[in-house]
């Protein structure tokens, strides 16, 4: 059984390690043979590194490194000068050590070709690298994580402008110098606009969002079907369920991202580390440092409700710079948030936005309750939800919501039936439960609806109202119709704006039929 690449970013160690490696060799095939110069984004851990890897030795000319590949008998593997760049190298603390730190970068990849560099300006130093590099030969220029000096600042405005114009000086020599260059590749998180980093690379070909490239990045189903296949099998028996069940969690979980409303995959990381823990749980979310989303969710309150209600175009992503962007724009290209349908307006389409999984609607939602509720230590909480819906125990669920909004601190309460709203869902999904809100149907939208094992949970609270009115609500507009055949509870709840919290409730089983 092949080895798990987890962390594992270099391609010639995971070919000769005898790691896993899901083959992306075709889409390579595609980009490189057209030679024009291409821009990737993705989210982070998606497999980008790997990708720029894979690219610097198939142009390093190690065609044995691709026997068993797509691309194998396809290129011809001549071997090209490579310039190879990855700005987690970069300093951002101030504007001086970023200038020079571009400047060492350039001079290590000059002294890695066999090369020497004079220039100290970095904007010059790239000149002269490329110039210089060209005389063995047309360069790839390889572009790994070009926007972290501006995504380290994105709370800081102004210092993310000032960052953003010493990338736009440094990123201008790869069009000046087009004559001398093979191919070009850069990948990121998050997409530039025309005025930005953009406007020194107007010769780029963005393929973010392109269908062809939409599986490039991540895990298709039937790939983790192949290229898993003894994973699966042995995490089944270990976990003694069957592979059908686990296959079916692994979805519910991981997979779920959309790079063009049509096409999805599983979150590469996530995947990986299952199979090293055999457990559910919220890998790739906890990977990363949340710290700077959760002054961003703080700062501008953000809420489900906010990311999800409004339908965005392709041109959203490419209007504003990135700490201007609507946050969801901003969330769905850090993978917060994903594509989960079109909406066709003519000749024109949008995009519909939610959380693409069990995994980043339980992590983001507990990211929301301590930011805009500073609830804390919700662990407990999350296991007791979790068994109270286990054992469909509706009144002991309850009990455990009031508990947790009893420990919201008073200065953070609104007086708004959609706060209570929002606060309910997010409650209920850190559990890692099956919870939409604000689900439409053709007479309005219910408040949280929540399934589990062919049950179906209807919530629908009011503010300053009875529970009899709330239960009355679903009946008349007849929010369970689409479950009929399941077990329906419906759940009417009073909150009093006084006391802050759940006053009163109903609950009642519907018949089936």
């Amino acid at each position: 059984m092949k080895k798990l690449p987890i962390g594992v970013q270099d391609y010639k160690k995971i070919i000769e390690g005898n790691y896993v490696y899901v083959d992306k060799t075709k889409y390579i095939y595609d980009l490189i043979s057209s030679e024009v110069p291409i821009f990737l984004s993705r989210p982070r851990r998606f497999g980008k590194s790997l990708t720029v890897s894979t690219l610097y030795y198939i142009f390093k000319g190690e065609k044995e490194l691709f026997k068993d590949t797509y691309i194998y008998d396809k290129w011809d593997f001549k071997e090209y000068p490579i310039i190879r760049i990855n700005l987690l190298d970069v300093a951002t603390d101030n504007e001086e050590r970023m200038k020079k730190s571009l400047t060492k970068i350039l001079k290590l990849e000059a002294e890695r070709n066999g090369v020497n560099i004079e220039e100290e300006d970095y904007k010059f130093a790239f000149n002269e690298l490329i110039i210089k590099l060209s005389k063995k030969g047309k360069v790839v220029i390889l572009v790994d994580e070009y926007e972290k000096p501006i995504l380290d600042n994105i709370n800081n405005k102004e210092k993310a402008e000032r960052y953003r114009e010493i990338l736009r000086d440094f990123y201008v020599s790869i069009k000046s110098k087009d004559e001398y260059i093979k191919f070009v590749f850069l990948t990121g998180i998050t997409k530039f606009t025309k005025t930005g980093v953009f406007s020194a690379l107007n010769n780029l070909n963005d393929i973010s969002l392109n269908k062809k490239y939409s599986q490039m990045l991540g895990y298709t189903q039937e790939e983790l079907e192949h290229y898993f296949k003894e994973h699966i099998k042995e995490t089944s028996k270990e976990m003694g369920i069957s592979e059908e069940e686990l296959l079916k969690g692994l979805k519910e979980y991981y997979n779920g991202f959309s790079f063009d409303g049509e096409h999805y995959v599983y979150n590469p990381f996530s995947i990986l580390k299952f199979f090293e823990e055999k457990e559910f749980k919220n890998y790739w979310f906890e990977s990363g440092s949340p710290s700077f989303l959760y002054e961003y969710i703080k700062n501008k309150k953000i809420t489900y409700e906010d990311l999800v209600k409004e339908t965005v175009s392709a041109m959203d992503f490419s209007t504003r710079e990135i700490e201007d962007a609507n946050a969801n724009i901003f969330f769905t290209q850090a993978g917060y948030l994903t594509f989960k349908g079109i909406k066709k307006l003519g000749l024109k389409k949008k995009y519909i936005l939610d959380y693409p999984n069990i995994e980043v609607k339980s992590s983001f939602s507990r990211l929301i309750l301590e930011a805009n509720y500073g609830l804390k230590g919700l662990d407990e909480a999350e296991n007791i939800i979790y068994e109270k819906i286990y054992d469909n125990d509706i009144e002991g669920l309850i009990e455990e919501i009031k508990k947790v909004i009893s420990s919201i601190p008073y200065n953070l309460h609104e007086k708004e039936e959609r706060y209570y709203h929002s606060l309910i869902f997010a409650i209920l999904a850190i559990a890692g439960l099956n919870v939409r809100a604000e689900e439409m149907t053709n007479l309005g939208r219910s408040d949280v609806v929540l399934e589990f094992d062919e049950k179906v949970y209807i919530f629908e609270a009011k503010l300053d109202k009875s529970a009899e009115e709330a239960i009355e609500q679903i009946k008349e507009k007849k929010y369970y119709e689409k479950y009929r055949g399941k077990e329906i509870y419906l759940i009417g709840i009073n909150i009093n704006s006084e006391k802050r919290n759940i006053v009163d409730y109903v609950i009642e089983k519907m018949e089936k039929r």
